[in-house]
């Protein structure tokens, strides 16, 4: 019987995933799968404005690393998973993404622009639970995902990917310790 209990009890253990990082008591796992490929979590960080924690984000790689650059340019499977930590309109969120992403953009703002409307036009009021999920997949492009409910859409190109990555962990990001988190500089 105790050897019975002992086999069940780690077979329960094992089915749980196992979560590498807590912050702002979001719990996020060591892996996520896409597309039948594991991702490893390279790493979270929490979004601040002002004195107010807005939402933590993971971003989940095939390839971990620290270099932001190495990331976003990985014509690998990626993903970013935002979890809201307050209610947000979809103005407050398109607004802060949208200037991050043209600060990254830079020349190719113009081209991007339509990729970049169609990406908003997705995005819609969230409540706190709420989760936001960006994934790029190769070939298909960036899946714009809301947890509970909103539009479903995919926007196609490496370059629009680039540039929305690279609101989180680029040269110009949203938020630097945001960016530092997602990294794995930060503990």
């Amino acid at each position: 019987m105790k050897a019975t209990l002992s086999a069940v009890a780690l077979s329960l253990l094992l089915a749980v995933p196992a979560f590498a990082k807590d912050v702002a008591g979001v719990k996020y796992p060591e892996t996520a799968t896409v597309e039948g490929k594991e991702l490893k979590l390279n790493g979270v960080g929490l979004r601040t404005k002002l004195v107010f924690k807005v939402y933590t984000a993971g971003l989940y790689v095939e390839n971990p690393s620290q270099d932001g650059a190495k990331l976003i340019n990985a014509d690998e499977i990626k993903r970013v998973r935002m979890y809201m930590l307050r209610d947000l309109d979809k103005k407050t969120i398109t607004d802060a993404i949208g200037d991050a992403f043209k600060k990254n953009a830079g020349s190719k703002m113009a081209e991007l622009q339509p990729k970049l409307d169609t990406f908003n036009s997705a995005v819609t009021d969230v409540k706190k639970g709420d989760e936001l999920i960006l994934t790029y997949v190769p070939g298909q492009g960036t899946r714009v995902q809301s947890a509970k409910g909103g539009q479903q859409i995919t926007v196609e190109g490496k370059d629009f990917a680039d540039a929305l990555f690279s609101v989180f962990v680029g040269k110009n990001p949203v938020d630097g310790s945001l960016k530092d988190g997602m990294l794995g500089k930060k503990d």
